[in-house]
């Protein structure tokens, strides 16, 4: 256990002992201590009012107080522990005494306690109170419900179970499987922003698909996001290996072997652009506490989801999906609002859906793309730019599947590590504009006697197009330019 944390459990265990306190740790921070596991989420069970404990302990050890269920009586203490850290205190009022009360609990791996006072001696483990056998689960390494009356009482332990699962690395029980399946229509009783938690914390594990196909075995995939469920059966052209719901399904999967570097032969591998700025830009955490790792794979899982709307049949027999990439990005934002996502994670995800065909567009076969076509890329989607990049490479991956041919890889990995080399220029704060530009606003308003407004919004954003294009690199090219621009009028539009 971390000093910080061992320090701040004796002051919380010396605060309720001298208010005579029985309080009890319980819940997932036993269970992550158990695994050995480093965790600083604490859960304790008191006997009294846990939101004027958890109230006074804030007076007392400094941090925040936050209410979480006043009904049930469930509070939180945000403590400071030095450093610029702190950790999550949950307590809970007991419902009864303490059998009672993890008789009351989700599964297994959750329902087990220890007295506080004896969690902070050596030995702990022989006071572990163990009723319902989630010592053995552990060992097990697997996810068992107390009961199928669990799910009804809380639908959204259906979504817990697959996500506890996927960050434990374990399996789900198979009694557990079948109460779920019978259950998983609950799931839409549960509030939207834990819908969008257990969800999101699900695909922020490193194997999330696997979960994914769990989840539509038993239901829960399509009861979640009922717009997936189109895709099911839907036959794709012969480029595809899957049909459309599996398909989608599958670019999860390969976005985590982009991202995690593992599970893709060393050839394949290889033509991946990959390097420390890239990997800090997907552990970016940007929307809800995720990273943009998170909301990649959560453009993945939508990124195809309008296809069957967009289906048609030419006389040839050929089948086509025209616009379902902007239709798919109106779904997508229309999925993630409902599940109350941030706007920035709606926005970043509505982008990545939008555009992640243009990589494979910007140039003709065989051509790299031009360095103007690779400004304009990164101007559009901005901060979404390389996420996307990264949904085209597991597109192509999931497209193929096992029939992946290396050659075709090998063109299509080379021009999405072209315009990330090319355009991805995190240390100018906007990824794609020139680092330094030649001309200002303010130099053209000086310089050429313009006004502030759209016009020299317009001219300067030409300039700074023409600068990355290679097309001016001086003040007085750049000059030369914007005459020319002004002179030509409001209404030629060639330069765009």
């Amino acid at each position: 256990m971390q000093p910080s944390l061992a320090g701040l459990l004796n002051g919380v265990g010396g605060f309720l002992q001298e208010r005579c306190v029985t309080a009890y740790v319980v819940g997932g921070f036993l269970r992550d201590t158990l695994l050995g596991r480093p965790t600083v989420d604490v859960d304790l069970a008191v006997e009294g009012d846990a939101l004027s404990l958890t109230r006074a302990l804030v007076d007392g050890l400094g941090g925040s107080y936050v209410p979480l269920d006043t009904e049930r009586g469930v509070a939180r203490a945000l403590v400071p522990v030095g450093g610029g850290a702190r950790v999550v205190v949950d307590v809970a009022t007991m419902q009864g005494d303490i059998h009672a009360d993890l008789a009351r609990r989700d599964f297994t791996v959750n329902a087990m306690a220890v007295p506080l006072g004896r969690f902070l001696q050596r030995g702990w483990r022989r006071h572990l109170l163990d009723p319902w056998g989630g010592l053995a689960d552990l060992e097990r390494r697997r996810v068992r419900a107390l009961g199928e009356e669990v799910f009804p009482q809380d639908p959204c332990r259906l979504l817990r179970a697959v996500r506890l699962a996927a960050t434990l690395g374990f399996q789900v029980d198979e009694a557990t499987l079948e109460a779920m399946r019978r259950h998983a229509a609950l799931v839409v009783n549960v509030a939207a922003e834990r819908q969008r938690e257990e969800f999101l914390r699900l695909l922020a594990a490193p194997q999330a698909c696997p979960w994914l196909y769990v989840m539509d075995d038993v239901g829960l995939l399509c009861a979640l996001v009922p717009e997936l469920e189109e895709g099911r059966g839907v036959a794709q052209p012969r480029e595809h290996y899957w049909d459309v719901l599996r398909h989608n399904i599958e670019t999860v999967g390969a976005a985590e072997r982009l991202l995690s570097r593992d599970g893709l032969s060393q050839e394949v591998l290889e033509e991946v652009p990959w390097d420390e700025e890239v990997a800090r830009y997907f552990g970016e955490q940007v929307s809800d506490g995720h990273t943009r790792g998170t909301l990649l794979k959560v453009a993945c899982l939508l990124h195809d989801v309008a296809k069957p709307a967009s289906r048609s049949v030419e006389p040839s027999g050929r089948v086509r999906f025209f616009g379902h990439h902007t239709m798919g990005a109106e779904t997508a934002q229309a999925i993630l609002r409902r599940l109350h996502m941030s706007g920035r994670g709606v926005e970043l995800v509505r982008l990545m859906v939008e555009h992640h065909l243009r990589p494979n567009q910007m140039a003709q076969p065989e051509e790299m793309p031009t360095q103007r076509a690779v400004y304009r890329y990164f101007r559009d989607l901005g901060e979404a730019a390389v996420g996307t990049l990264f949904l085209s490479m597991a597109d192509h991956l999931a497209a193929r599947g096992p029939l992946l041919e290396f050659t075709n890889w090998r063109a299509h990995a080379r021009i999405i590590g072209y315009v990330l080399s090319t355009g991805f220029a995190p240390t100018t704060g906007k990824p794609g504009r020139p680092a330094v530009r030649v001309l200002t606003g303010h130099d053209l308003m000086s310089e050429l006697g313009l006004e502030p407004g759209p016009g020299l919004g317009r001219l300067l954003e030409a300039l700074n197009e023409a600068q990355a294009a290679g097309e001016v690199s001086t003040r007085a090219e750049a000059l030369a330019l914007a005459r020319h621009i002004l002179a030509r009028g409001p209404n030629d539009r060639r330069s765009e």
